[in-house]
C-alpha cells in the first residue's frame, strides 16, 4: 500500500538567517537567488531568496516561508532582514515590525528582548559571519509584515510576547506537526505562570474558555492557560513546574469527559459525553425516557434543555466534583483541584467547593 509522504519545510529561524545572509551578500555586490544556511544540528539547507538589494549602508533581503505540509500559521509569510554594516566588529539582532518582544519571565529569551529564540539567533549570527568581511560589524533587523495580526492567533499574547510573532526553530526544519510537538508547545504557558511567582493556575480547553474565564468571570489573565485536548499532560506538567492549585474551567462537553476519567479529550480518542451525562441523570432520579433522550443527543448543548426541564441541574455540581476527584487521582494527589463548568455563552452551570476556594484566592467573586 502506498503512503503519502508529508513534505517538510523551513522554520522562521531558517528564513531569518537566510534573509540576513542574502542582505549581506547584496551589500557585497554578489546578490544570490538562493543562500545556504546551517541548522543548529549542523545540516546545510538551501533556501530561495524572494528579493534582495543593496543600499547606502548595507542591504535588505526577503524570504517567503515554506512550511511544507505542516499547518503552520506562518506558511507563506515574508520574512525580511535589513542589515547595516559598520566598522566595529560584532553582530546585533533587532526586532522590526511584526516580530514580538518578550514581556514576561519564564521563556528562553530574557524580558525586553526580541522574541528570537536561541537556535535562530545562532543561525542568524553564523549565516552572516560566513560572508561578513573581516573587521566589519553588522546590525540586522528582522521583520514580518502582518506578523502582529498573525500573532493574535497564536499563544504569544498568553506567553507575554507582544507586538508580533516569534522567530522559532530548534532544528531549522519544519516537520509536519506531530501531537507530541503540539503538546510541548503548550507547556511554556505553565512556565510563565511559575516564573511570575504564582503557584495557582486556571486550565481552560481553548481560547473561547479563556475569554469567558477572563472577560466574563474576572479570573486573572496571567494565570489562565490553554490545555487544548491534553488535560492530563498539562496536569502532569503543572506538578513538574511546581504549581500547587489548579482550577479546571471549561465547557460541559470537555469537563464531562474528565469526570469520566478521560484526560485526552479529542473525540477521536474517547467520547463518553452523553453516556456520562445520562448516567449522572439516572443517579439523580431521571426517568428512563429522560435518560434515553439524553443518550439520543449529539452534543451536550443539546442535552442541557432536557436536564433543565427535568429538574436535574444538580448533576453539574456533581460532575464538577467528580472531575476534580479524577484529576487529583491522575496526579496522585499532588495538586489541589477545583472545577467549574460553563456553557458556550458563558453561563455558569456548576462548580465544586474546590473551585470556590481556589477561585476565591484568585479574586473571583463567586455568588
Amino acid at each position: 500500500m502506498s503512503q503519502n509522504i508529508l513534505r517538510s519545510g523551513i522554520t522562521t529561524g531558517s528564513c531569518a538567517a537566510a534573509a540576513a545572509k542574502a542582505a549581506v551578500l547584496a551589500w557585497l555586490g554578489t546578490p544570490s537567488t538562493t543562500v545556504e544556511v546551517t541548522t543548529p544540528q549542523g545540516q546545510s539547507i538551501c533556501i530561495p531568496v524572494a528579493s534582495s538589494m543593496a543600499n547606502a549602508h548595507g542591504g535588505m533581503a526577503s524570504i517567503v516561508k515554506d512550511a511544507g505540509d505542516d499547518p503552520d500559521i506562518t506558511n507563506g509569510v515574508t520574512i525580511t532582514a535589513v542589515v547595516t554594516i559598520g566598522d566595529v566588529p560584532g553582530i546585533i539582532i533587532n526586532a522590526g515590525a511584526g516580530v514580538g518582544r518578550v514581556t514576561k519571565p519564564g521563556l528562553t529569551i530574557p524580558v525586553g528582548e526580541p522574541a528570537i529564540n536561541p537556535g535562530p539567533r545562532r543561525m542568524i549570527i553564523l549565516a552572516m559571519e560566513e560572508v561578513l568581511p573581516p573587521g566589519k560589524g553588522v546590525a540586522v533587523t528582522i521583520s514580518i509584515p502582518e506578523g502582529d495580526k498573525l500573532a493574535e492567533h497564536t499563544l504569544n499574547p498568553v506567553l507575554g510576547i507582544i507586538g508580533g510573532l516569534s522567530i522559532l526553530g530548534t532544528t531549522g526544519i519544519v516537520e509536519p506537526m506531530s501531537e507530541e510537538a503540539y503538546k510541548s508547545s503548550l507547556v511554556p504557558q505553565i512556565s510563565v505562570v511559575q516564573a511570575l511567582g504564582f503557584d495557582k493556575i486556571v486550565f481552560v480547553p481553548g481560547k473561547i474558555g479563556q475569554n469567558i474565564a477572563v472577560n466574563r468571570f474576572g479570573l486573572p489573565a496571567e494565570l489562565t492557560v490553554q490545555t487544548s485536548n491534553f488535560v492530563g499532560y498539562m496536569l502532569e506538567n503543572a506538578v513538574r513546574c511546581g504549581i500547587r492549585e489548579v482550577l479546571l474551567f471549561g465547557h460541559i462537553g470537555k469537563i464531562v469527559k474528565v469526570a469520566a476519567g478521560i484526560f485526552h479529550t479529542h473525540n477521536r480518542v474517547a467520547d463518553a459525553r452523553m453516556e456520562t451525562l445520562a448516567a449522572y441523570a439516572a443517579a439523580h432520579g431521571a426517568q428512563p425516557q429522560t435518560v434515553r433522550d439524553i443518550l439520543a443527543c449529539v452534543t451536550t448543548e443539546a442535552a442541557m434543555p432536557i436536564v433543565e426541564e427535568n429538574g436535574l441541574m444538580e448533576i453539574y455540581q456533581a460532575l464538577a466534583g467528580r472531575a476534580s476527584e479524577r484529576a487529583k487521582r491522575y496526579v496522585f494527589g499532588e495538586l489541589s483541584i477545583g472545577t467549574a463548568i460553563v456553557t458556550m455563552d458563558g453561563k455558569l452551570l456548576g462548580m465544586d467547593d474546590g473551585a470556590r476556594e481556589i477561585g476565591g484566592k484568585m479574586g473571583w467573586s463567586i455568588k
